[in-house]
């Protein structure tokens, strides 16, 4: 969003869902308990498994330690957030689970179903880390991955298992083709693991958007998200290359998938302590932090170091921070969230921030309405600037356009007046030179070729004060020449700046020169003069003294007031020290690129 009227500004948005009803959720967790206990059991009871594993009581414990961790802390996130789909996607995860250990029993049917859903829990922790923490997918790319790994994971398998080589247990066996069955094993494994690579790629790709920026709770969830990934990738890699130790790898997948969860109660704990600290913002607030330092503050409470403030000028009809400068807030950037903040029925701000923090809005409500007048205050020093930017560019285009006019009227001059005059001039010593033995004419004439003269030299004068053409045509440096030159007392000019500068430059320092030097000779009764003009720190630098009277009329005179408008539209400063008895000296300091 491009500055417009507040309302294109997205809030926090989310489809509001009930949260889950007390017995709902005791069902939840009584089902959960059931299907771990059952889980447990088909472990125990599979000899088979057990013959694989060496210690299937551990599979079957990391196995209900990943459906338990997923259930519980999905149920917390429903009960917490329930406008986010992230808890209801982590329930079902950990049902998924438990379905998938149907494997492990000696009936068909549940033997069946359990391995045709082998892969779907690795899936849903691809699905969980990709769609934390709104519980929805960001963009058509992860869209179509989170699909493609479903069908991988559902379709292959149902491939594979139509081949045959599951043993009798299997119901969709259609051929007995072991070898092919393989191949397609090996196709599935390698593409899960390219699916949990691009997953990974993702979650690197916005770690690296944050960068250190990220909340810490959030930054040891997307770890537990990526190193669940890389496990699970280097678990089904090792079985394609039959590597050793895929028994222990397998329980360390386990152990690893179980650890998302935990950090997602981390992150939820923080946040609670977080509204906590409320409290400590407001004592905060009552010392009345300035503008500049009420960002850091709200960033504090709310625990996010990415956050920005933006102030709603609706004179300007867009936003500033707090320097007045104009922000552009963008809606379409899934990777930050938009706050608005009003006060009494007026837009007064927004805040750019984590979009995790959009599941927690009583910490956001807390934080924003004790930030109310501090906002208010913001937003009137914001407004305060942006009108002193826009008198600063304003006063700059005053001045350019002045600038321009000057430069058009004394090419005019130039072009006109002054070619006429020396065109008339030469008619008349034409003229003169036909006028013999007319001394009365011939000194007619004579006296009119000096007032054209004198005309003439003043017209130059003139066009030199509207436009230094020497400065536009030779630089700075030649023009400064020429002013000394003609000054009324001796000046010792010295100039260190190399090459040429932006022209409103050179002119701005011209005419500081020029108006210091004209005073030198009008008022001061100076007997010498000294200019100096240097590059200093990217900031040229104009110094013009005199050993004069002093006393100079810094508020009164209107062509120091003038130079100084010169100097402050190009972002400068001038400053005068005129003592009685002590000379003069004005000093112009103008920011530049060169």
């Amino acid at each position: 969003m491009a500055g417009g009227a507040p309302a294109t500004a997205h809030a926090r948005e989310g489809v509001l869902r009930p949260a889950p009803t007390p017995a709902l959720t005791w069902g939840i967790v009584l089902a959960g308990a059931f299907a771990a206990s059952a889980a447990l059991l088909f472990a125990l009871s599979n000899e088979a498994i057990g013959g694989e594993l060496g210690e299937p009581l551990v599979i079957a414990v990391l196995s209900d330690w990943v459906t338990a961790s997923y259930i519980v802390c999905g149920l917390i996130a429903w009960w917490r957030r329930p406008a986010s789909r992230l808890g209801l996607l982590m329930i079902g995860a950990g049902f998924a689970n438990v379905l998938s250990t149907l494997s492990w029993t000696t009936n068909e049917l549940g033997y069946t179903i359990g391995q045709a859903l082998d892969f779907v829990p690795a899936v849903l922790f691809l699905h969980v880390a990709l769609a934390w923490p709104e519980g929805r997918l960001h963009g058509r790319f992860e869209r179509r991955l989170v699909v493609a790994a479903y069908a991988t994971a559902i379709g292959l398998e149902l491939l594979r298992m139509s081949l045959g080589g599951f043993g009798p247990l299997n119901l969709l066996e259609v051929v007995d083709n072991p070898e092919l069955s393989a191949q397609f094993t090996r196709l599935q494994l390698v593409t899960m693991s390219g699916f949990c690579f691009a997953a990974l790629g993702i979650l690197v790709e916005r770690r690296r958007r944050h960068g250190p920026q990220l909340r810490r709770p959030v930054t040891l969830l997307v770890d537990a998200f990526a190193l669940g990934l890389i496990m699970i990738a280097a678990l089904y890699l090792s079985h394609v290359v039959e590597g050793p130790a895929i028994p222990q790898l397998r329980w360390a997948v386990f152990a690893t998938l179980g650890l998302a969860p935990i950090a997602f109660l981390v992150a939820l704990l923080d946040a609670r302590l977080a509204r906590a600290s409320v409290a400590d913002f407001f004592i905060e607030l009552e010392a009345d932090p300035a503008p500049a330092d009420l960002r850091d503050a709200l960033a504090r409470a709310l625990r996010d170091p990415s956050l920005e403030l933006a102030y709603w000028l609706p004179d300007f009809a867009s936003y500033a921070d707090e320097g007045g400068r104009p922000l552009e807030l963008s809606d379409g950037d899934a990777r930050r969230a938009t706050t608005l903040i009003d006060r009494d029925g007026d837009h007064v701000a927004a805040l750019v921030h984590d979009p995790a923090l959009l599941e927690e809005p009583e910490l956001l409500d807390g934080v924003t309405a004790a930030a109310g007048i501090a906002l208010e205050n913001g937003r009137m020093h914001a407004e305060l600037r942006a009108r002193l930017e826009e008198l600063r560019g304003s006063r700059a285009r005053i001045v350019a356009a002045g600038q321009s006019e000057r430069k058009r009227l004394e090419r005019n001059l130039h072009d006109g007046a002054q070619q006429r005059l020396i065109a008339l001039s030469l008619e008349l010593g034409m003229l003169e030179a036909s006028l013999e033995g007319k001394p009365d004419a011939r000194r007619r004439l004579d006296l009119a070729r000096r007032e054209i003269a004198q005309s003439l030299e003043e017209l130059r004068d003139v066009s030199r004060g509207l436009h230094p053409a020497v400065v536009s045509g030779h630089g700075l440096a030649v023009g400064l020449e020429q002013l000394a030159a003609r000054a009324p007392v001796p000046v010792r000019l010295d100039v260190h700046v190399d090459g040429r500068l932006e022209e409103p430059l050179e002119v701005a320092a011209f005419y500081l020169v020029s108006e210091s030097l004209a005073n030198v000779g009008k008022h001061a009764r100076a007997t010498r003069a000294t200019v100096d003009v240097s590059l200093a720190d990217g900031r040229l630098v104009v110094e013009v003294a005199d050993d004069g009277v002093g006393g100079a009329d810094t508020e009164r005179g209107s062509g120091l007031r003038g130079l100084a408008d010169r100097v402050e539209a190009l972002g400068g400063s001038l400053r005068v020290w005129s003592p009685a008895g002590g000379g003069t000296r004005l000093r112009a300091e103008i920011p530049c690129a060169s």
